[in-house]
């Protein structure tokens, strides 16, 4: 599948689009003022210890504590017991491993979202092109999308012999190293022991909360992790990134300059693959299948949800088969929105009622097979007793909603208002309760305009029966600031 990447680059903001076959499949946006910070390396200070949560709260100089579970806490394991801190048996408890006041070298996981710390390990690992090194761990690991036992013995062979014989630490070989030499496996084995030399050393000299070591931005990590086989050409279009790029190509990843250009054209970059439109429409609710039917995705705190509809698509055949080419076209659409939002945590897919067991299996096959092409691990179940296809999507970073919106000040993100009628409803009540309590000589309503229009016409006569059922006047006043729900009843 041929593949193009272009980066957009403003002194605000990085932004890069990944385009298959003419069509965006992540977006992906990166602000100077707020990077992210997954994969920062900090000297932390441990703030609180919650022996009941099994869990801590580390100060590592952002705006909220960092949490930090148990499970995330590196620990010494006998040979064979398994790979990665969770497979770890048995657990220390927390409070037997770390205290209050203890300064700890910690790396983010997973960023800030919402109200929520960024969440931390004490399991280091720094990422190169072909490899990411854990200096804790003695160990060689394969990814998993490497499949062929042959290849992966192989790649295993060429970095063992690459590995100087003093090393501690362990090695996982990325996906993009299956056909990388042995020169290009030793050059970054080089490359990641000089940094964790220089990391350890900084932490030696420096106070809490320092920053030991930062991700690459996202330009740079276009080129480490998201260049693959099907990848054609990146297209940047600032001249100093591009100089940037083919200088840090040059370095770490030759095989890749050769498809690094420098856009020059007069249209913006991304105005030229329509782009932006794209941008519009991934921070809808609504998406619009070409057969006449529809998603809805409403995202939330917990989960996001997603609807499947047939719309406007009748079919030429029958109802069942309607159905079944409706959610068979979903499945392709929802892949691609996941990626494209960036959505992440628990999501929950309703598809279209269908009786026919086969029509069942054949779109969850399809929906496998459309997100075995997302670089993010993805987790599904097949339908529950309701019908529903529940998934979970790794969430290491903001999705793209979060990132570019907020919540509106309005409905503060409810996605509704109370009618106006409700609203003056709500006032008479408020008038009542009040005039039981004080005794002015007037009341004033102070409102939005449909609220006031709507007392001087269809309520005016309610309005005019509270007047004379607690003997006092009430006047009214439009204030344009007030949104539709604020009100105000000033005492006379």
């Amino acid at each position: 599948m041929n593949e193009e990447i272009l980066i957009n680059i403003t002194p605000q903001e990085t932004r890069v689009a990944i385009v298959q076959q003419g069509a965006v499949q992540e977006l992906h946006v990166e602000r100077t003022l707020s990077r992210g910070r997954v994969g920062n390396i900090y000297l932390g200070k441990i703030a609180r210890v919650l022996p009941g949560m099994q869990s801590a709260f580390i100060d590592i100089g952002l705006e909220r504590a960092a949490f930090l579970h148990v499970a995330d806490i590196w620990q010494p394991r006998p040979p064979g017991s398994g790979h990665g801190s969770h497979n770890q048996a048995p657990l220390q408890p927390i409070e037997k491993t770390i205290y209050e006041g203890q300064t700890l070298m910690v790396q983010v996981i997973k960023d800030p979202i919402g109200t929520k710390g960024a969440r931390l390990s004490t399991q280091i690992s720094i990422a190169g092109r072909t490899l990411v090194y854990l200096p804790q761990e003695p160990h060689i690991g394969i990814s998993q999308k490497i499949e062929s036992e042959a290849e992966r013995e192989a790649v295993r062979a060429r970095l063992t012999a690459v590995i100087p014989a003093e090393e501690k630490g362990g090695y996982i070989v990325r996906t993009i190293a299956e056909d990388a030499t042995s020169e290009e496996l030793a050059n970054d084995v080089i490359y990641l022991r000089k940094t964790w030399t220089t990391l350890k050393a900084l932490a030696l000299r420096s106070p809490p909360t320092t920053l030991l070591h930062q991700d690459l931005n996202l330009a740079h990590r276009v080129l480490r992790d998201f260049v693959n086989d099907e990848t054609s050409k990146i297209q940047i279009d600032s001249r100093e990134t591009s100089q940037m790029l083919f200088e840090f190509a040059a370095e770490f990843t030759p095989a890749v300059s050769a498809r690094l250009h420098h856009y020059t054209g007069e249209r913006p970059l991304f105005d030229l693959y329509n782009i932006e439109a794209e941008i519009l429409r991934a921070l809808s609710r609504r998406v619009d299948l070409k057969s006449g039917g529809y998603l809805m995705i409403d995202q939330t705190e917990a989960m996001t949800t997603i609807d499947v509809n047939t719309g406007g698509y009748v079919g030429a055949r029958n109802f069942d088969d309607t159905i079944f080419r409706t959610n068979l076209e979903a499945t392709l659409t929802i892949a691609r929105q996941l990626r494209l939002r960036n959505l992440g945590g628990i999501i929950i897919i309703d598809f279209i009622d269908m009786e026919n067991a086969e029509h069942r299996e054949a779109v969850l096959n399809e929906l496998k097979k459309a997100l075995s092409r997302d670089r993010t691990r993805v987790t599904m179940s097949g339908f529950s007793q309701l019908g529903l296809v529940e998934m979970t999507r790794k969430r290491t970073r903001e999705s793209l909603a979060h990132v570019l919106c907020e919540p509106c000040q309005v409905c503060d993100g409810k996605g509704q208002l109370k009618t106006p009628r409700t609203v003056c409803y709500d006032v008479l009540r408020e008038i009542l309760r009040e005039s039981r309590q004080f005794n002015p000589r007037e009341f004033r309503v102070v409102a939005a305009q449909a609220v006031i229009d709507l007392f001087l016409e269809e309520e005016s006569q309610h309005l005019a029966m509270l007047c004379d059922f607690i003997g006092k006047p009430i006047s009214l006043q439009v204030e344009s600031n007030l949104s539709q729900e604020q009100y105000d009843i000033v005492l006379m």
